[in-house]
């Protein structure tokens, strides 16, 4: 049988072996871009796992004791209709929020909550932003339209990659000997980490720079790219806004018609006027200076570069912590390559206080050096079929409400507690573990601890179920029929239900299906699960009966590039490099370089900067209590702490230690080298909080400062020391 690897990785086709009823073996279905992991393969023992919740469980004790009694779902059901009828009748249907995460793509599961939680009153409180990806969504979307823009078969066409703030080794594993042959082509891979991971191992170029100093060096690249006219004057003026003209105000481009909000002004060189920047026959420049308009104005190229020059040598060296000329080397390496990209992905430095602008920088980069829209260039790779054509709905939501969507994820526990923007009285977390991923869980906690009824849907007793009020039983892979069609994979897979989940356990989208009989809704949710699988696949053209037969279907289409030949889907047609939409929420519309309030040139209570690190035993949370994962990696959290620093806390290999600061505590197991710079401590992502492991969570002492531009959280702007002993 078949099933999908969906949690947020690279979602792969998994075919699975049953024998007597019990799933016995899984390999790499026919239909992948790439090869499965470990964690793929350790899906046999998550299926027969005897940690596997297996009938609802109603808390006895306080939150947090652990407490629980079994319950039937008769019992479950009659609770959840309770609670959500109370809080209706008492504060509104805003007072029950719900939140679904990237533990599971598939669409069934997923989409069933959302669309279940729009039918009731006049909706509920989805919590809104994105932890993931926030700086991502705040710095490129705005400026070339949208995110997502699968790079992945242009891998191998590229000169020159920088894996910027991520760990593609660990977390593109499956495509790393793409990278590799850009090496075995003559190619060179640069590696930007204050640590020296698995990736930087493998580049040719490490830049071990300070955590949360991305953005200074980004602006000293691009200085170095502008001042020694290392620049594609060509692509800047043809496809992006570099050439127009900022108004006198400087928070807006300059419009020749202000009822046309894209009539951007441009100075043309054969009129010596200012025209529209899209008018035929112009040959517009890229600044003003020696312009009869010097004094008036200045074009977007021109304050840029002003910005960029803010962060000359000295700068540079002080806030990044390495030397100028091994950050202008890298720039000029990177311009004058033929094909050369930037990955960024869900890199940590885009969790950061200022994460939104360094990717920002990064695009910048890549637009002042031709490097988007052709074979072997980019920015970004997170993506999938949605690049092609969108998923359908697979269930009908009420088009008569809107999401609140006033709950920030990154300051809920404070939300929370304040009762801003209102009282929430009941909430539902699915797919996520809520209470060990969120950053300054103690905070996250509290918020859990004040709600009168938490409900968690999940296989397996983590930090947040200990929280909650009830925790459901779900069904996994080959245990429950769905389809993943999502922006992590070029793949359409199947999942199929060929084994029976153990004890009592349900899937999402069988719980939602019972209680919104309940709620006087059932019919939104009376088909079969073929029916909504072949909503999903119709803006496709494809039928269920053929995703049945072929179990997976390859929809990737060879002609296609990432906004190719230099066109962007913004309202322009270009790349937009003045964002006025950064105003709207406070900060200029052209980046700045601005010091991280806990970085490690501010220390004084709290002398380390710490970092998180993905690693190959899990994916957030999900596989972290499986035992064979953590035989072949790690049996506890590890520090990884530079030799300096360890001695001067008299810390040995393979003490157990506690890293510290004002929000929390997290025991784990130093770790003693120089992988890492001195200062700065590297932490994993990934852990339960004591749950099944000797340890503890590294989101109790990460920081979520708020507000920031685009909401972004900023655990990789956390500042701690470190003890020997718990």
């Amino acid at each position: 049988m078949y099933g999908c690897c969906s949690p947020e990785c690279q979602h792969h086709s998994l075919k699975g072996y049953v024998r007597d009823g019990k799933l016995v073996k899984i390999e790499a279905g026919e239909v992948n871009e790439c090869g499965i992991c470990p964690r793929g393969i350790a899906r046999v023992e998550m299926v027969n796992s005897d940690a596997r919740l297996t009938m609802p469980l109603k808390a006895t004790g306080p939150k947090g004791s652990g407490q629980f009694e079994e319950i039937s779902w008769d019992e479950a059901f009659d609770l959840m209709e309770q609670h959500i009828n109370d809080a209706v009748e008492s504060d509104g249907s805003q007072s029950i929020a719900y939140t679904v995460g990237s533990g599971n793509f598939s669409n069934l599961s997923t989409n069933a909550w959302r669309a279940f939680f729009s039918w009731i009153g006049d909706g509920c409180t989805m919590l809104s932003d994105n932890t993931c990806c926030a700086g991502i969504d705040a710095g490129m979307t705005p400026m070339l339209g949208k995110r997502a823009q699968a790079t992945r078969d242009q891998f191998v066409h590229s000169n020159y990659v920088i894996f910027w703030g991520n760990n593609p080794a660990i977390t593109l594993g499956g495509y790393f000997e793409r990278f590799e042959e850009v090496v075995a082509n003559g190619g060179t891979l640069c590696t930007i980490d204050p640590y020296y991971s698995e990736s930087a191992e493998k580049s040719q170029e490490w830049l071990q720079i300070y955590p949360s100093s991305d953005l200074a060096l980004g602006l000293h690249m691009l200085n170095t790219i502008i001042t020694e006219d290392l620049y594609d004057q060509d692509y800047l003026i043809a496809h992006t806004t570099a050439p127009c003209i900022i108004d006198q105000t400087g928070n807006n481009l300059l419009l020749g018609d202000s009822n046309n909000s894209t009539s951007y002004q441009v100075y043309d060189r054969r009129t010596g006027q200012l025209v529209a920047h899209d008018a035929q026959d112009i040959d517009p420049t890229l600044s003003l200076k020696g312009t009869q308009y010097e004094n008036q104005y200045q074009t977007v190229f021109d304050a840029i570069a002003e910005r960029a020059a803010e962060v000359d040598d000295a700068t540079l060296e002080t806030e990044c912590g390495i030397s100028a000329e091994d950050a202008k080397r890298v720039a000029r390496d990177y311009a004058h390559a033929e094909h050369a990209m930037i990955i960024q992905n869900m890199g940590g430095y885009q969790r950061t206080e200022f994460g939104a602008w360094a990717t920002a920088v990064g695009i910048y980069l890549a637009l002042f050096t031709g490097n988007i829209g052709h074979v072997g260039d980019g920015v970004y790779d997170a993506g999938g079929i949605n690049n092609i054509q969108t998923a359908g709905s697979p269930f009908q939501t009420n088009p008569n409400v809107t999401q609140k969507g006033s709950l920030h994820r990154v300051h809920f526990g404070e939300q929370i507690e304040s009762d801003d923007p209102y009282k929430i009285n009941m909430m539902l977390i699915a797919c996520q573990n809520f209470a060990a991923q969120m950053p300054n869980t103690n905070m996250v906690k509290r918020g859990l601890e004040k709600i009168p009824f938490v409900v968690t849907v999940d296989m397996f007793m983590t930090a947040t179920a200990q929280y909650s009020d009830l925790v459901l039983p779900v069904a996994a892979v080959f245990e429950k029929e769905d389809v993943t069609a999502s922006s992590r994979s070029n793949i359409i897979s199947l999942s199929e239900a060929g084994l029976e989940p153990p004890g009592q356990a349900k899937s999402d989208f069988e719980i939602v299906k019972e209680l919104s009989k309940r709620m006087g809704f059932g019919d939104i949710f009376s088909d079969t699960p073929a029916h909504y699988i072949e909503n999903v696949l119709r803006p496709y053209n494809i039928s269920y009966d053929r995703l049945k037969g072929e179990k997976a279907i390859d929809m990737r289409d060879p002609n296609w590039l990432a906004f190719k030949g230099g066109n962007f889907p913004t309202a322009s047609g270009k790349a937009e490099l003045f964002v006025t939409r950064w105003e709207n929420q406070g900060f200029p519309p052209i980046p700045e370089y601005r010091r991280a309030e806990e970085s490690i040139l501010n220390a004084d209570k709290y002398p380390l900067a710490a970092v998180q690190r993905k690693t190959y035993r899990t994916i957030h949370t999900t596989f972290s209590q499986l035992e064979t994962l953590q035989k072949m990696f790690e049996d506890r959290p590890p520090a990884i702490i530079n030799t300096e620093d360890a001695q001067d806390r008299g810390i040995a290999n393979g003490d157990i230690v506690t890293v510290f600061n004002d929000r929390g505590e997290h025991v784990c197991r130093a770790k003693v080298n120089d992988r890492v710079k001195k200062g700065v401590i590297v932490l994993e992502n990934g852990w339960q909080d004591g749950v099944g492991i000797d340890g503890t969570s590294s989101s109790n002492v990460t920081n979520n400062a708020f507000p920031t531009l685009g909401t972004i959280h900023t655990c990789n702007s956390t500042l701690v020391d470190v003890r020997k002993g718990e």
